[in-house]
């Protein structure tokens, strides 16, 4: 599968942006997708995840609340819309997917094989 991440730009703080991470290839059926983001200071950071064919979701502590991960089926294409975006929100954007992914290392970069390209989100104060 190839990952295509779009939709970052530049918001103010308390303001809201929507990633897309579009499938091409294959179906995101059976796959588990996750979004992470990295900034030059930081290693890359799980954001949000999403196990397909169970529609799942789940959530780092710091976006909870703030942030959903979702999906559209006829798109194949998983959102993340991000709301009451901060400072510290700011980074690259990737979206990932692999079909290996279990519970335990859903959370972690190296659980998956496929990753997009990235899409910078910066938020000004």
């Amino acid at each position: 599968v190839q990952l295509q991440a779009s939709g970052g730009g530049l918001v103010q703080a308390g303001g809201s942006l929507r990633l897309s991470c579009a499938a091409s290839g294959d179906t995101f059926r059976g796959y588990t997708i996750g979004w992470f983001r990295q900034t030059p200071k930081k290693e890359r950071e799980f954001v949000a995840g999403t196990k397909w064919s169970a529609g799942t979701t789940y959530y780092a502590d710091s976006v909870k609340g703030r942030f959903t991960i979702s999906r559209d089926s006829a798109k194949n294409t998983v959102y993340l819309q991000m709301n009451t975006l901060n400072p510290e929100d700011t980074a690259v954007y990737y979206c990932a997917a692999d079909r290996n992914v279990i519970v335990s290392n859903s959370r972690s970069p190296r659980a998956y094989d496929h990753w997009g390209q990235g899409t910078q989100v910066t938020v000004s104060s």
